[in-house]
């Protein structure tokens, strides 16, 4: 019995069909990889004469230090230390006060997910991760600068910063609770553990590498925020850790070099200190997923 080699036409069109979309996909995907390619390779290029000790150990400097700097053809003095201890500072508080409303919250959405009053905080934390940044930065002046500070300052900073995690972290410790056995629960039950402690002692510790996925993943979104930190922290050019006091950040500083055409060295370099930052987080967070599905 022979088997016959000829193609018949309907196959032939399908094999062409096929061909196209799959040129397609490599094309759309190239169109969408490239720009990104694209702005990595001009950051390595143009930030990375700036990296080194004094970058990462002194204040950033005033634009007459820059100038000369500039018309004598040297590279510009200071760094950007008092931005990188703002950082620090702010994300750690914000997220202080974010990670354990957000996990609260999220607990409570999967326990009690089919009450009213979990449909409207689930439909409230959606309506929040689409809130703009900057609306954040205006409840964070309304209701810490004028009220509680009485002026910008890092705390003004970090709960506005703690506002844009905490949906994050709702979110993703809802769907990490959906996706622990019940029979785990059940069991807990069945042996007299109280509620608490069934959260405390065996829901978390279970889905441990999904929360501390989410949280990693709202702190890197954090981490590059400017609009909401104009309006809270303010800014300042030397290194402050007084949670009442006006203080920096790295995208406040890049938006300052941005407004002086002497300090364009540092945009770059201050840019690629938080690509890389940022991208430091994320794959330890993918890194955590993993293991944990593992």
């Amino acid at each position: 019995m022979s088997i016959p080699t000829r193609i018949e036409p309907t196959s032939r069109r399908r094999l062409v069909r096929d061909r196209v979309v799959r040129l397609g996909v490599i094309m759309v995907t190239l169109l969408t990889v490239t720009p990104i390619i694209l702005i990595i390779v001009k950051l390595i290029v143009r930030g990375y004469r700036q990296l080194n000790i004094s970058f990462f150990t002194e204040i950033s400097p005033d634009t007459f230090q820059a100038m000369m700097a500039v018309s004598n053809g040297d590279m510009i003095p200071g760094g950007i230390l008092n931005g990188i201890t703002g950082t620090l500072l702010m994300t750690l508080i914000a997220s202080a006060i974010a990670i354990p409303v957000g996990i609260t919250s999220g607990v409570y959405l999967y326990d009690k997910h089919s009450t009213r009053y979990a449909a409207m905080v689930r439909n409230i934390t959606e309506i929040m991760q689409g809130v703009p940044s900057i609306i954040l930065g205006i409840i964070g002046y309304l209701w810490i600068v004028k009220n509680v500070t009485n002026g910008f300052s890092a705390l003004a900073g970090s709960v506005a910063l703690a506002i844009m995690m905490v949906p994050l972290i709702t979110k993703s410790t809802e769907e990490t609770m959906k996706m622990i056995p019940e029979s785990l629960r059940e069991a807990a039950f069945a042996l007299g553990v109280p509620y608490h402690r069934v959260i405390l002692k065996v829901l978390l510790p279970t889905g441990l590498s999904g929360l501390m996925t989410g949280i990693l993943l709202s702190f890197s979104r954090i981490v590059g925020e400017t609009a909401p930190l104009l309006m809270t922290a303010l800014g300042s050019q030397l290194v402050n850790l007084n949670i009442e006091k006006p203080t920096s950040a790295v995208p406040l500083l890049v938006w300052e070099f941005y407004n002086d055409p002497n300090m364009v060295d540092l945009i770059w370099s201050s840019s690629l200190f938080l690509m890389i930052f940022v991208l430091f987080i994320n794959l330890l967070s993918r890194r955590i997923a993993a293991r944990g599905s593992n």
